[in-house]
């Protein structure tokens, strides 16, 4: 079991999500960012999609009762092992009564705390994630809280991963840095509706992530695009990194816990490589959207996937090894 001794500012169970009910208005929710999600759970040895703790801004304070293994990917966040720093995208054992503290970000904006074994909170629909909005799986659909026990399903707890030493830091180097983001992004099913103007604008300008950003959608400030023509629109499929634009001109990024429909005009949609990206965008960090062809779009989720596969294998690898 784990004491959840401070939640964090917003540290929710995620896994991969709940596929099979949009059908009824239940969207997929699961991890924001699913590249670090997939190499946290490779490091500390889980074959499978198992619950991660995703924390937000500020990450929870945790005591273990168990030995087992942990690692903590995603942004970069102080974490502190017992009163030691602890370094991220790295493997490491904790035993009974070791305490981690996770603080506040210094850049990206999510972390992925991962244990061997998983959080076994009960699965609701097929998974573990949290939904907040419909107070869904997870923990009692909700935030964790100081006084939550955590359960921790049956993974490594031997002497042999002390011998564990390769790590992944340069894996977040590329789409944690930096306050400006370059997201690439193909036209959506309205794209041609909107002006000429709005059309150059909304690839040429940047745009501020806004403090009204979460789970469910960022919330844009910049150019306002406009219409060639008002119209009354029958609500449409949307998914994660759907761009939809309101009256308001401001564009709003869906993400992953987004309704399933919107009556909104779709100008763009983020192409699925470059989520984990704009999963570790922050109010105040500024997004440039790239435009680029849908062909080009499956190439670089293929070639995405291809990569972290090869480094997962490479995981797994010394895993054997060390057993």
């Amino acid at each position: 079991m784990i004491d959840v001794l401070e939640g964090g500012f917003f540290t929710t169970v995620q896994d991969r999500g709940r596929s099979g009910y949009r059908h009824v208005g239940v969207p997929p929710g699961g991890v924001m960012d699913v590249w670090a999600y997939r190499l946290a759970n490779a490091l500390v040895g889980n074959a499978g999609d198992e619950a991660v703790l995703e924390a937000t801004m500020v990450g929870p304070t945790l005591r273990f009762h168990v030995e087992t293994v942990i690692a903590v990917c995603g942004g970069d966040f102080p974490c502190m092992l017992n009163g030691r720093p602890l370094p991220l995208w790295k493997p490491a054992i904790v035993r009974p009564g070791d305490v981690l503290k996770i603080g506040v970000c210094r850049a990206g904006w999510r972390a992925y705390i991962a244990v061997s074994g998983g959080i076994a909170v009960p699965p609701v629909m097929g998974s573990r994630s949290t939904y907040v909005p419909a107070r869904l799986g997870g923990l009692s659909g909700r935030p964790l809280q100081p006084g939550d026990v955590l359960p921790v399903g049956s993974g490594r707890r031997n002497d042999a991963v002390g011998r564990l030493r390769w790590g992944l830091a340069q894996a977040a180097s590329r789409y944690i840095a930096g306050k400006r983001k370059t997201v690439r992004a193909v036209p959506g099913p309205e794209y041609g509706e909107f002006t000429p103007e709005s059309r150059r604008q909304f690839f040429a300008a940047c745009y501020e992530v806004t403090a009204r950003s979460d789970r469910i959608g960022y919330r844009l400030a910049g150019p306002a695009l406009a219409l060639e023509r008002e119209r009354e629109m029958v609500s449409e499929a949307v998914v994660f990194g759907t761009v939809q634009v309101p009256s308001s001109g401001q564009p709003i990024v869906l993400m992953a816990d987004s309704q399933t429909t919107g009556g909104y005009p779709r100008i763009a949609q983020v192409v699925a490589a470059d989520l984990p990206v704009l999963a570790q965008a922050r109010p105040g960090d500024h997004i440039q959207f790239a435009l680029i062809a849908r062909e080009e779009a499956l190439r670089l989720y293929s070639e995405q996937q291809r990569r972290l596969s090869r480094w997962i294998a490479a995981i797994r690898c010394q895993w054997r090894r060390e057993q």
